[in-house]
C-alpha cells in the first residue's frame, strides 16, 4: 500500500471509494467514528459517538487495515458479486424535528422574517454501483419528544435546539448537518413568540453545493389566526445565496396530501 492511500483525506458524499480485501476505511465525521472493512465475502461496518468538548468542523477519512476495540459494535453484511466499492449518501431525518430556539424570537404583527435551521442528517452507507443499502447511522445522537394536543393525538418527532440564526453567513457549515431556510409571516394583528416549531425533515431532498455544504428547498409557514391554524409549504427552488447544487438524496416522503393537513395542526407544537 503506498503512502497516498494511508494519508488521511477529505471525506465526501456520494462519491464511491475503491477498497481492496482486507482493507479497513476509517471516517471521523463530527462526533462519529465510522470503520468499513472489505473481506473476501463481507462488508464490515463498525461505528461509535463519542463526546468531544472541541468545535468540530470537517470530514477525513483513511484506509489502513487498522481495527478499533472489540467493544465497538459490529455489523456483518453479505458481499454479493465481487462489488468492492463503497459510497456514502446523506439522508434527512425520517421523523420531522422539533426546532427549538435558544432564545425565543418575537415577530411584530403583520412582519416576516428568515431564520436557517441546521439539521443533523443520517448516513447512508451504500455498496457497489448499485448503491446497495448496508447500514444507515444518524451523525448524532437524536433526541425524541412527542408533539400533539394530548398523548393520544399527535406524532413522535426529533427535537433539535437552535440558535434560530437571523443572518446566513453566521451559519456554521458542517458536513453532517444540512441548511434549511425557514421563513415565518405572521399575518396576525398581534405579535407571534416563536418557541419552537415543527420542521417537516421527511418532506425535504437534499442537496450539495460545490463547497460540500447540504442544503434543502426552504419551508414557508404563513400564520393567519392562530399557531394551531399555521399553513406551510416546501419552496421547489434552492436558496441563490446556496449556490449551484446537485441533488444528492431525494425526500423520504412526498407530501401527501392527508399528512399535509395533520402537520398544519402541529406546526407550531
Amino acid at each position: 500500500m503506498n503512502n497516498e492511500t494511508e494519508s488521511r483525506r477529505d471525506g465526501a458524499w456520494a462519491q464511491p471509494y475503491e477498497l481492496e480485501s482486507g482493507q479497513t476505511q476509517h471516517h471521523k465525521l463530527g462526533h462519529v467514528r465510522l470503520w468499513i472493512t472489505l473481506l473476501d465475502k463481507e462488508w464490515q461496518v463498525r461505528s461509535d459517538i463519542r463526546e468531544s468538548d472541541s468545535d468540530l468542523v470537517g470530514w477525513t477519512e483513511s484506509v489502513g487495515h487498522k481495527l478499533p476495540a472489540a467493544s465497538v459494535s459490529l455489523q456483518r453484511f453479505i458481499r454479493e458479486g465481487g462489488e468492492s466499492t463503497v459510497t456514502f449518501i446523506p439522508a434527512v431525518a425520517n421523523l420531522p424535528t422539533v426546532i427549538r430556539p435558544y432564545q425565543p424570537l418575537t415577530i411584530p404583527a403583520g412582519g416576516r422574517c428568515t431564520i436557517y435551521v441546521g439539521t443533523v442528517v443520517w448516513m447512508k452507507i451504500c455498496s457497489g454501483p448499485k448503491q446497495t443499502v448496508l447500514s444507515e447511522l444518524p451523525l448524532a445522537e437524536p433526541s425524541l419528544t412527542w408533539v400533539g394536543r394530548n398523548t393520544m393525538e399527535g406524532e413522535l418527532c426529533y427535537s433539535s435546539s437552535s440558535f434560530a440564526r437571523l443572518v446566513l453567513e453566521a451559519v456554521p457549515k458542517r458536513p453532517w448537518r444540512a441548511v434549511t431556510p425557514v421563513t415565518i409571516i405572521n399575518r396576525r394583528p398581534q405579535p407571534l413568540l416563536l418557541e419552537r416549531f415543527s420542521l417537516p425533515t421527511p418532506l425535504l431532498s437534499l442537496h450539495q453545493n460545490e463547497r460540500g455544504q447540504l442544503w434543502t428547498p426552504g419551508v414557508v409557514v404563513e400564520v393567519e389566526t392562530d399557531m394551531n391554524s399555521a399553513s406551510l409549504h416546501v419552496d421547489e427552488t434552492l436558496l441563490v445565496a446556496a449556490g449551484p447544487c446537485k441533488q444528492v438524496a431525494p425526500a423520504r416522503e412526498k407530501p401527501a396530501r392527508g399528512r399535509f393537513v395533520r402537520a398544519f395542526d402541529r406546526v407550531f407544537g
